[in-house]
């Protein structure tokens, strides 16, 4: 006599089932939404982040369903891209199993320090301030960062690359190709490379002449190093006036020997490596090509017949 009790309790706990399982199922979120879960959150934190910024109507109805329904999966941290139209049931798969979505702040090769500290402090998404980074010590290369992550934390991590960079570089260098005594003096050079250079053939060529400049005590008459001072690494924007080059800054290659007092931007890892294995020559100039490179020489004799060259192409080109 009982059955038909007992069945029809079965049937309601089952339509029971169904109705809470079309609900976890049914989509609710109104806008493509961008949600952020912080480190260390747990899926009760996260479900009252998800009514708070209204994503979802109920906290505690997502977590017991989720519970009920849901992966026992533990959820990311990061920033995830919640779909228009995503149920409650694929909110909870975005969080245990999507990607996070990455953000990047990217350094290119030759980027001086204040440049760099500009990048990062003009980033909306990041947050807190940093001190001017000090020059050279930053790995150019794109660095991926959460929303609401510390500046001090994306510096530190620039940072810290370059460190496990150059040193990785200066323990497979080919020694006595190149008088630097340690890897500082390695980037301080690499950043004139990088700087003269945007060919990464030439590079090695280019860091072969500075290292026999070096190796001989001449003077390495490098542009770049006369203007650091001036726009701490920013474009000049007109030609180097003649005092200029006989300025006392410490960083002057025209008027004094051997390396400037530091670095004049952040070299890249190709810039650092050319330092640290040189192409062997006898190379001591080098002039542009008109063409984007550089050609090269041994003597001054032909140092200057190339420099004739050039400045007849600039002549030609309007520019002298």
């Amino acid at each position: 006599m009982r059955r038909p009790g007992r069945l029809a309790a079965i049937a309601v706990a089952i339509l029971a089932l169904l109705f809470v399982g079309s609900w976890w199922g049914f989509g609710v979120v109104e806008k493509d939404t961008d949600f952020v879960v912080p480190r260390g959150a747990s899926l009760g934190t996260v479900a009252q982040k998800l009514e708070n910024d209204h994503v979802i109507g109920s906290a505690s109805g997502f977590l017991w369903r989720a519970r009920l329904f849901g992966s026992s999966d533990p959820i990311k941290a990061g920033e995830f891209r919640l779909p228009k139209g995503a149920s409650r049931a694929d909110i909870l798969e975005i969080l245990q199993h999507g990607k996070p979505i990455r953000r990047f702040v990217t350094v290119p090769e030759g980027m001086p320090a204040i440049m760099v500290y500009e990048r990062l402090m003009r980033e909306p998404l990041l947050t807190g301030a940093i001190p001017l980074p000090a020059e050279g010590s930053v790995l150019p290369e794109s660095y991926d960062f959460e929303r609401g992550e510390s500046r001090a934390a994306v510096l530190a991590r620039m940072q810290q690359a370059m460190t496990k960079t150059l040193a990785a570089l200066w323990a497979k260098r080919e020694v006595g190709s190149c008088p630097v005594a340690n890897p500082q003096e390695a980037i301080t050079l690499a950043a004139i490379v990088e700087k003269e250079t945007a060919k990464p053939a030439e590079r090695p060529i280019v860091a072969g002449v500075y290292c026999n400049r070096l190796r001989i005590g001449m003077k390495l008459d490098a542009d770049p190093t006369v203007i650091y001072p001036i726009t701490k690494g920013k474009p000049l924007g007109r030609r180097i006036l003649k005092s200029e080059l006989n300025a006392v800054t410490g960083y002057n290659t025209y008027r004094e020997v051997g390396l400037p007092a530091g670095p004049i931007t952040n070299p890249g890892r190709a810039s650092i490596g050319a330092v640290l294995n040189p192409a062997p020559s006898d190379y001591l100039y080098f002039v542009a090509d008109g063409r984007g490179g550089h050609v090269f020489a041994r003597t001054l004799a032909e140092q200057e017949a190339n420099k004739a060259k050039w400045f007849a192409i600039r002549r030609a080109r309007g520019e002298m």
